[in-house]
């Protein structure tokens, strides 16, 4: 798991993707580059974890501050762009859900 933040105290947001690569990966990696890279600059970005199994297939969870922030970042042009890609030639599937979270725990032995 990359993990990119520690988390605050709640309330925050969790958008969750989950993803399914199709057969046509060109140019999926600088974009998937650019979109973290843009991403981390929005307003409101708390952080992000991913996963990623054996099968190519992606977990990944985006936090955000507040409704408005996710708002935003869905519509910035070049993550439109992305999105678009992502339908026609990157995914055989994905989906997307957002969270709010009003209590989290954790655990570590380290």
């Amino acid at each position: 798991m990359t993990t990119s933040f520690v988390r605050p105290e709640p309330p925050y947001y969790a958008v969750i993707i989950t993803t399914r690569p199709a057969a046509d990966l060109e140019g999926y990696a600088a974009m998937s580059k650019r979109m973290a890279e843009l991403g981390e600059a929005q307003p409101g970005y708390l952080g992000r974890e991913s996963l990623t199994d054996e099968d190519g297939r992606d977990l990944v969870v985006i936090y955000y501050a507040d409704e408005a922030s996710i708002a935003a970042w869905k519509a910035h042009p070049e993550h439109l762009d992305a999105q678009r890609l992502g339908r026609e030639r990157w995914y055989s599937s994905y989906s997307v859900e957002v969270a709010r979270v009003e209590r989290a725990y954790a655990f570590s032995r380290d």
